[in-house]
């Protein structure tokens, strides 16, 4: 390290959160990282969510189970490690050590999704306020993360959140209506949600899939 140059802490990460930007490395192999500030921003609208039709299915049928903050670390490595749709990703040693540490303060949360009682998908994200900016999310098994994905938003609405930020759209999170707003927009209903106070532990861990559906569909 340069001498004279301050080491980027996880205060310094919550205060971009707070300013509504967020890290990214230019791969997991990178050394260090930057700071993005995207001219457009996708989130996911809670009231309602929108579920595909199969999803419910799914949901309704429960062949997963969920967990939270069980295992933070391995969530955030299976996000890191490279798949089938994914040759690489941003979340370098770096990356990781940061999170550890905001998970380690109760500021980063991880969903967990397992088949059988093993882990085979899931997400993870920073809480603050009632903001949830979610970062990643992988999947060993078809539906793993949408799964997770639904778990999360249910829990969010049920713990009084405002925004779930999904940073970039793909055609992943469309399936579930993410929305492209510009930054002065984004920054407007961040601001608002930071003011309240959203309890992501509200939600019982074993909400069955048919009160999870109805959670996140209700008007």
């Amino acid at each position: 390290m340069l001498a004279g140059v301050k080491p980027f802490t996880t205060d310094d990460l919550m205060a971009c959160y707070r300013r509504g930007v967020f890290p990214m490395a230019e791969s997991r192999r990178d050394d260090g990282f930057f700071i993005v500030d995207p001219d457009w921003r996708c989130i996911l609208p809670l009231n309602p969510f929108r579920m595909p039709r199969r999803m419910k299915r799914i949901m309704r049928s429960a062949p997963f189970t969920f967990t939270i903050n069980r295992d933070f670390a391995a969530v955030i490595d299976g996000c890191a490690a490279p798949g089938p749709d994914r040759e690489d990703t941003w979340i370098n040693p770096d990356i990781r050590a940061l999170y550890l540490d905001l998970h380690r303060r109760g500021v980063a949360h991880s969903v967990e999704t397992r088949l059988d009682g093993v882990l085979v998908g899931g997400l993870y994200g920073v809480s603050m306020g009632g903001a949830f900016f979610g970062e990643s999310m992988f999947s060993r098994v078809t539906d793993a993360s949408k799964a997770a994905l639904v778990h999360l938003a249910a829990r969010l609405r049920f713990g009084g959140f405002k925004l779930l930020d999904a940073q970039f759209t793909t055609p992943h999170l469309e399936q579930f209506g993410a929305q492209t707003l510009p930054r002065r927009v984004f920054q407007a209903l961040l601001g608002v949600a930071l003011d309240t106070q959203g309890d992501f532990r509200a939600l019982p861990i074993e909400t069955s899939g048919e009160t999870l559906v109805d959670l996140v569909t209700a008007d």
